[in-house]
C-alpha cells in the first residue's frame, strides 16, 4: 500500500486530509483517557469473543500489524487490539461534534479506518462473529444516541451544533425546532439528526405529474449505471452492479435488468430522511442484514477506501429495500434501496410502508436513524428518459451540487 491524500470523503463524514483524521484520533484518545469508566457490556462481550475465537483474534491482531509503517502511515491508528477495544468503548458515550475543518462523524469508522484497508482487514469484516459483534456495538451506541444523555454536544462550544457554522451548513432553518428552547426541543442525537423538514422548504417537484421522479433523500450524485445486469461482479474494481445481489435475491430482480440504478450519497449536515420518489403504491418493504465496515479489495488501498466503495456496498452492506409500483406505467416498478455504511448504517422503514399501502409522491419512506448514508434508486429498462442536469454525478466536479430532497430528479419522458 502507498500512501496519499483522499480525493474526497464524500458527505464530509471523515476529513479530506488524512493528517487531520490522525489529529482528531490523538485528541479523541486523549479525552478518553482523561476520563476513564466502567468498560460497557457490550465491550466486555467483544473481549471475550477476542479471547475465546482464534479466528477472531488472528484476523483482529493481522489487520492491525498489516498497516504499513512508511510515508503517512508511521504514526498508526492502532497499535494493538486491547487499544482499539479501549476507543471503542469510549465510542459508548460519545456523540458527534461539529467541526469545519476535520468533521468526524464516524467515530468507529475512524477508528478503523487504516485497518479496514488491509488483507486480513478485508477478511475480518466479512467474518460473521466479527460482524454480528459490530452490530451489537452499534446497536448499543444508537442507544445511548437515543438518550437524554447525548444532547450535551448539541450546546457545547466550539463543537456544538448550535453555532453560527454549523447552523449554516445544515440549514438548520429549514427545519422544524424550538429555537428558544436549550436544545431546539430535541429530547436526543438522533431526534437531532432525523430532524424533520419544513414542508415548505422542500416542496413536491410536480406532484401532478406521474411522469416526473423526486429525489427521495437529500444528497449528491455518486454514479448513473445503464443496463445492469441480473449479476456481475460487484467486487472487482470499478464494481459494476448486480441486481440480484443488491436486492436480496427478491423475485422482481429480474424486472429491472439491463435497467438503470441511480446511486447518491448524503452529508452529515443534510436531511436524514426519505421520500417516496413517485405516486404509487408498495409492493414489498423489508431489511436485509448485511456487512457494516467492509468495503471493496480494489479500493481498500487508498485512505478513501470506505467511501469509495459505495457500489459494492450496496450488495453486501446493511440496508433497506423499498419497491413501488408507479402510477406512471412507463416507470412501473422501482426499488428505493437506503444502503449503511459503517456505523451509519440504522435503515429503519416507516411503519406506514406496508405491501398495498398507497404513496403520494414525497411521503415519507422512512428515516436514516444515524444511517442509510448512501441510497439507490433501481428503474427497470426504458423507465427512465432524462435525468435533471444536477442528478448526473460529473467526475471532473470536486464539488458536486446537493439535490434537495423532493427536487426534480429525472422523467419518464423525454426533455
Amino acid at each position: 500500500m502507498t500512501h496519499r491524500k483522499s480525493l474526497s470523503r464524500l458527505g464530509k463524514w471523515l476529513p479530506e486530509d488524512e493528517d487531520a483524521l490522525k489529529g482528531w484520533l490523538k485528541g479523541f484518545a486523549s479525552k478518553a483517557a482523561a476520563r476513564p469508566g466502567k468498560r460497557h457490556p457490550v465491550i466486555d462481550e467483544f473481549a471475550e469473543l477476542i479471547a475465546d475465537d482464534p479466528i477472531v483474534r488472528m484476523y483482529l491482531t493481522r489487520m492491525i500489524d498489516e498497516a504499513p509503517r512508511t510515508g503517512g502511515y508511521r504514526v498508526h491508528h492502532l497499535e494493538t487490539v486491547e487499544q482499539m477495544l479501549f476507543l471503542l468503548n469510549a465510542v459508548m458515550t460519545y456523540a458527534p461534534e461539529f467541526d469545519t475543518t476535520a468533521f468526524v462523524g464516524c467515530p468507529i469508522d475512524a477508528i478503523l479506518d487504516w485497518s479496514m484497508g488491509t488483507p486480513a482487514g478485508f477478511a475480518a469484516f466479512r467474518h460473521p462473529p466479527i460482524n454480528d459483534m459490530l452490530r451489537k456495538v452499534l446497536t448499543a451506541w444508537c442507544e445511548f444516541l437515543s438518550s437524554e444523555a447525548s444532547m450535551q454536544v448539541i450546546n457545547d462550544p466550539p463543537s456544538g451544533w448550535k453555532c453560527a457554522a454549523a447552523r449554516g451548513l445544515t440549514r438548520i432553518d429549514d427545519f422544524e425546532h424550538d429555537p428558544d428552547h436549550p436544545t431546539w426541543g430535541f429530547a436526543s442525537w438522533n431526534a437531532y439528526f432525523t430532524r424533520e423538514v419544513r414542508a415548505e422548504r422542500r416542496p413536491v417537484a410536480a406532484p401532478d405529474d406521474d411522469s416526473v421522479i423526486v429525489s427521495p433523500c437529500e444528497s449528491t450524485p455518486y454514479r448513473i449505471a445503464r443496463n445492469v445486469r441480473a449479476e456481475d461482479r460487484f467486487w472487482v474494481k470499478g464494481q459494476p452492479y448486480s441486481i440480484r445481489d443488491m436486492l436480496a435475491g427478491d423475485p422482481s430482480a429480474d424486472e429491472f435488468v439491463g435497467g438503470t440504478v441511480h446511486q447518491a450519497y448524503l452529508s452529515a449536515y443534510n436531511y436524514h430522511r426519505g421520500r417516496s420518489p413517485v405516486s404509487g403504491v408498495v409492493r414489498r418493504a423489508f431489511n436485509v442484514a448485511g456487512t457494516y465496515f467492509s468495503e471493496a479489495d480494489p479500493e481498500g488501498e487508498d485512505p478513501a477506501g470506505p467511501n469509495n466503495s459505495q457500489a459494492y456496498i450496496a450488495h453486501v452492506a446493511a440496508r433497506a429495500v423499498i419497491l413501488i409500483e408507479a402510477d406512471d406505467p412507463t416507470i412501473g416498478l422501482l426499488a428505493v434501496v437506503p444502503v449503511g455504511m459503517g456505523e451509519i448504517s440504522s435503515c429503519r422503514i416507516a411503519p406506514t410502508i406496508k405491501p398495498k399501502a398507497r404513496l403520494r409522491k414525497g411521503d415519507e419512506l422512512g428515516f436514516f436513524q444515524y444511517g442509510g448514508s448512501t441510497c439507490c434508486l433501481v428503474f427497470r429498462p426504458g423507465a427512465v428518459a432524462a435525468f435533471a442536469l444536477g442528478a448526473v454525478p460529473e467526475p471532473e466536479t470536486p464539488e458536486p451540487p446537493l439535490v434537495l430532497v423532493n427536487s426534480f430528479l429525472a422523467s419518464s419522458k423525454p426533455a
